[in-house]
């Protein structure tokens, strides 16, 4: 700075009539330091000076040029501004459009270095910015290795852009292809001499105020021996010129750190100017204007959404008509013979099963979101409910038709089975309950599948709410499935037990296949996986517990009678 104050007093070209001065103070390396020194400058009380016998006292401050730290520049600036005292720092920067932003640790903070970069590892940006000194960088790599992140573009601000203390075997393989912006460099004529003959005293002097520096400073344009243009903006900063380089790890071993180009900023350019987009607007193609970012989330307008709806709707409406052919045949031993009471119920329960699937299509909201898992769960439980009440009423009618064995019925009479059935649903209702006083699902716009686009969706709000309440349905499922086993081969009069034995093993497989894909299917995946579960296992079950009985209802009227569903139990019995 002292040569270049020197250049321009010689130059009369560039001030004429106007002499520079400056003051040069070493802060140590400390922050207070500098701080302390900026501020008597600024108030004056620093030593008083005697320039002439026409001027003396203490010589008029136009601008302090800050610590090559920006950490210490913007801490003493922030001061000076209210002496409205122009400071410049050496370290230019611009606005970024970033995925993360985090601040280095001052020490070796183990846990927050592991955690900055786990943040690193887990986002989606391949490029790393590190505004930081080269010890504080070496802190971070050091995790970088334990944790191998390998694949990062790295990019190094000027404090360590050529730093070779960085430069090792244990760093190049992931600091390989480095790109770093680094202070202009380049051989200034006469330096060298200057700084051979230069002595602790300086000479002092200016006539101008200080608020109107940064007015002259906008008119200041020339270009410097070597080439260089220099030029400030309103603010009064220098418009930066930097050098790009890139670390190139040679197959040898060694670090070459080449200039690959060169970065100017233009005094009639936002070239380095980056404006982040508000929250839910994306920048356009062209990266010069916000565009509202795509939403998602499952649709009744796309091609998923309207094949679920379709399905979810023609599943109601098969449900429907059984209801309505087992209501119209309900005197007919076939209906009779199947406990006609739950059949109903367990119909209408799938009917629910059915039309609760439509609640995860569509924009979510709050009480869609709130409302689908408990429909869902309580409609299930209701449904697997009857089912094993079934089971447990065919067992307790095959033990009954032994010797001895009446009195097991009065146990299962249909006071008892419809008592049993409210109280599984209940359970379910509790839990349902709980889980939405506790941690009610939410809608929430989700931002980390994609950067341009908005996913819509229900976050689930507790965990193990959600968990309970789908193991609350498996232990019923497995419970009827484990008895319909064990009825399976009971006489022929009484093989409801198979049909119940298939519809609990589509029905576990269903569930048990939804749950790993459930959770590895981002967005509206995830609510399709549901509704395809839901549908799925509603299916199954309809058509594995009413499609034989339907067929005979329907089709053959001949076996509906007393003596044919009793003539098959005897027949078997008779081979």
């Amino acid at each position: 700075m002292a040569f270049a104050i020197d250049e321009i007093n010689r130059n009369s070209n560039l001030l004429p009539n106007v002499t520079l001065g400056y003051s040069l103070y070493d802060n140590c390396g400390a922050l207070v330091i500098g701080f302390s020194a900026a501020l008597s400058m600024a108030s004056g009380q620093e030593e008083s000076f005697l320039f002439d016998k026409n001027c003396s006292g203490n010589p008029p401050v136009l601008g302090i040029v800050g610590d090559s730290y920006s950490t210490f520049t913007i801490a003493a600036s922030i001061v000076l501004g209210l002496y409205k005292l122009p400071m410049s720092d050496l370290v230019q920067s611009g606005a970024a459009c970033l995925a993360y932003t985090e601040v280095l640790p001052w020490g070796t903070d183990l846990s927050e270095l592991r955690r900055i970069v786990g943040v690193m590892k887990k986002s989606t940006a391949r490029v790393v910015i590190v505004f930081a000194h080269e010890i504080h960088t070496m802190n971070v790599l050091e995790e970088v290795v334990k944790q191998n992140v390998t694949g990062l573009q790295w990019m190094a601000s000027e404090a360590w852009a050529a730093s070779t203390v960085l430069q090792t075997p244990k760093f190049m393989p992931y600091l390989g292809g480095t790109l770093g912006i680094a202070i202009r460099r380049g051989e200034i004529p006469g330096l060298r001499d200057f700084l051979l003959r230069t002595r602790p005293d300086c000479d002092h002097n200016s006539s101008s105020a200080n608020n109107m520096l940064v007015h002259y400073l906008e008119k200041v344009n020339f270009t410097t021996s070597f080439g260089d243009q220099v030029s400030f903006d309103e603010n009064g900063d220098a418009l930066p010129i930097y050098d790009v380089m890139n670390w190139v790890w040679l197959p040898d071993g060694r670090t070459k750190v080449r200039t690959v180009g060169v970065v100017k900023e233009l005094a009639s350019s936002d070239s380095m100017k980056c404006t982040s987009c508000p929250e839910d607007f994306w920048s356009n193609p062209q990266r010069n204007n916000c565009v509202p970012k795509k939403t998602e989330f499952l649709s009744y307008h796309e091609p998923l959404g309207i094949c679920l709806t379709t399905a979810s709707l023609l599943g109601a409406v098969i449900c429907a008509v059984v209801l309505g052919i087992f209501i119209y045949h309900r005197n007919t031993p076939m209906v009779r013979a199947n406990n006609s009471e739950l059949s109903f119920l367990l119909l209408l329960s799938l009917e629910l099963c059915f039309l609760c699937s439509l609640l995860f299509i569509g924009r979510p909201q709050l009480w869609t979101c709130q409302v689908r898992h408990a429909a869902f769960g309580i409609s299930f439980v209701l449904c697997v409910s009857c089912i094993l009440v079934k089971t447990m009423v065919v067992l307790a009618v095959f033990k009954a038709s032994k010797p001895g064995g009446g009195a097991i019925l009065k146990w299962f009479g249909a006071a008892q089975q419809r008592g049993t059935v409210l109280v599984l649903t209940s359970i379910q209702a509790a839990i349902c309950i709980a889980w939405l006083v506790s941690s009610s699902p939410v809608p929430n716009k989700n931002m980390k599948y994609h950067n341009d686009k908005i996913v819509y969706e229900c976050v689930v709000g507790s965990t193990v709410g959600f968990a309970v309440l789908l193991g609350y349905i498996g232990l019923l499922a497995i419970l009827s499935f484990m008895l319909a086993f064990l009825a399976r081969n009971l006489p022929d009069n009484f093989n409801e037990a198979r049909l119940i034995t298939f519809s609990m093993l589509i029905f576990c497989a269903v569930w048990v296949a939804f749950v790993p894909a459930y959770v590895n299917s981002p967005g509206k995946y995830a609510d399709a996986v549901e509704v395809f579960a839901i549908l799925a296992s509603g299916f199954g079950l309809l058509v594995a517990l009413f499609g034989p009985k339907c067929f005979i209802i329907l089709l053959r009227p001949e076996r509906n009678t007393k003596k044919a569903i009793m003539g098959r139990g005897t027949t078997k019995t008779e081979k």
